[in-house]
């Protein structure tokens, strides 16, 4: 790609960002809808637990029992292993 269509697709991706942003309306975080009831907020350890620890505990479990449980305990060919080869070099006299 030379610089001249780098530049054209940095400029339009820019361009695009700099649009979505500026017709996005704003959260409005701080003003309350009628029947808005929050809860209190999570510390950051609680945050941490609930969506870095939690999921990887799940998946340590969830692929634990698969590796505990998985009854297929022969991954070798069958057509490959049971074959013996021996060589049979006969010396010239």
């Amino acid at each position: 790609m030379d610089k001249k269509n780098a530049l054209r697709a940095g400029a339009l991706a820019a361009g695009t960002t700099l649009m979505m942003l500026l017709m996005s309306s704003p959260a409005l975080a701080l003003t309350r809808d009628d029947g808005d009831d929050p809860g209190p907020g999570l510390s950051v350890g609680e945050t941490l637990g609930l969506y870095v620890v939690a999921p990887l505990a799940l998946f340590a479990l969830i692929a634990g029992l698969v590796w505990v449980l998985d009854k297929s305990k022969d991954r070798q060919d069958p057509t490959s292993s049971n074959i013996t080869v021996k060589g049979q070099a006969k010396a010239k006299a």
